[in-house]
């Protein structure tokens, strides 16, 4: 089938270069010049595993290919995905005008029948406010439909979450698009395709997300009481995970959620309903214990320390999670900016996602790897669980210390290892 993607971000990118691997023919269209050129030219503008291999492979079969146009992305395909940011504004709602462009860009081009199929993450209703704009403003007055098909990729994994899903959600207005999407995602084997209305749809990603970081908060608010009575986060949510209602996966302690979607999904969500008039105070709280996790991290530090101004402090790991170089909402980048703001004189490494950390922790000092940096430091801090921290040589990073303080902020170490190292440890719950 004829697919084009209208926003070749992380989500758009991903999509466009499955859907080819899968067969589809399918061209990416972007506004951003520079990011086309780049693609244009074989490289990428972010950092997914696999993500550069397919996109290059797909490109050079003839597949997948890129255009700042909009018109033509609107010409090819049978179906045009809109995958443009709809980043948070300062009341917690979502600014919708990229997808309002978007959505008058395709009206000014649109001759056929298309399905025009929304992929961003948008508050429930706004499908309806796509067909309008569509309807109001193509002159040639083609025929088309608007479906709601939300995305559940995870940064790290997303190729293996789109190319092997669990569920495929479809929310639409009539009955007509549901089996030309059914033949998009065949090649996709996909145990459960479900179709909704498209409120429904909106609202799933929505509910999703919030489950998500609402078990995420969870875990941190029973890391806090693990911490007071002596007993140990890991073995209570491992006891817990068993429990098939529940399950083990995002029960993980830590500093707290981040990156593009769980923080703005969660303050979004919350507007939602203020808007239809609900109040979700259930997700206010898990907003308040997310930033108290990080806060506990920092008042770690800070009793170990006592007075931060001048101390020596490395950050390992900068991203808000592991297998990718996105920054965004990384808490992480969030304790740095404190500590610098505090006197401190920061070193870091990430094992990608130090070229974007530059940009924004200007007066850090990154270090080639994790001895680098914990070379003269008061306190070495571990915020995000790449696996090539998990080997470390933790004599080797003692000797390199000032003052040999680990706060392990993601639970990476045995602490009768960091003690037998002669480490001092704090982690998070135990």
């Amino acid at each position: 089938m004829k697919v084009t993607l209208v926003g070749s971000g992380y989500v758009g990118l991903v999509t466009g270069a499955c859907f080819a691997e899968k067969g589809h023919d399918v061209v990416c269209v972007d506004n951003d010049a520079k990011k086309i050129a780049i693609l244009q030219s074989g490289r990428l503008p972010i950092y997914e595993p696999g993500l550069e291999e397919m996109v290059k492979r797909n490109t050079a079969a003839g597949r997948l290919r890129f255009t700042s146009s909009t018109a033509e992305g609107v010409e090819h395909g049978q179906m045009v995905f809109i995958a443009v940011p709809t980043p948070p504004l300062d009341d917690g709602s979502v600014d919708l005008s990229f997808i309002e462009a978007v959505a008058r860009a395709i009206a000014d081009s649109l001759k056929k029948y298309t399905v025009i199929v929304d992929k961003s993450t948008v508050p429930v209703k706004t499908g309806e406010k796509v067909a309008e704009t569509i309807r109001r403003y193509n002159k040639h007055k083609a025929d088309f439909d608007v479906v709601s098909n939300p995305e559940f990729l995870r940064e790290g994994s997303a190729i293996e979450d789109l190319m092997n899903p669990d569920r495929i959600v479809i929310g639409v207005m009539s009955p007509r698009p549901a089996p030309l999407l059914r033949e998009l995602y065949a090649p996709f084997a996909c145990p459960n395709f479900i179709v909704t209305d498209i409120n429904s749809a909106e609202l799933i990603k929505h509910a999703s997300n919030s489950f998500l970081a609402l078990k995420i908060s969870y875990a941190n608010a029973l890391a806090e009481i693990c911490e007071k009575s002596g007993a140990n986060i890991e073995e209570v949510v491992n006891g817990m995970g068993f429990d098939k209602r529940i399950g083990r996966a995002f029960l993980n302690a830590g500093p707290g959620y981040g990156g593009s979607c769980f923080p703005k999904d969660i303050a979004a969500f919350i507007k939602i309903a203020d808007q239809l008039g609900c109040d979700f105070r259930l997700l206010r709280e898990v907003q308040k214990i997310n930033a108290s996790a990080l806060d506990r991290c920092y008042q770690k530090l800070r009793q170990e320390l006592w007075v931060l101004k001048g101390k020596t402090v490395g950050i390992l790991g900068l991203a808000f999670k592991p297998n990718t170089d996105d920054i965004r909402q990384s808490p992480a980048i969030s304790l740095a900016s404190r500590l610098l703001a505090e006197g401190v004189r920061l070193r870091a490494y990430d094992p990608k996602a130090m070229e974007k950390a530059r940009e924004v922790l200007r007066e850090a000092i990154f270090g080639s790897n994790p001895y680098e940096v914990a070379e003269g430091c008061d306190a070495l801090l571990f915020m995000t669980e790449w696996d090539e921290f998990r080997g470390l040589d933790l004599a080797r990073l003692r000797a390199a210390m000032l003052h040999p303080f680990v706060l392990d902020a993601r639970n990476l170490f045995d602490p009768a290892a960091m003690a037998s190292a002669g480490i001092r440890y704090r982690s998070v719950g135990r």
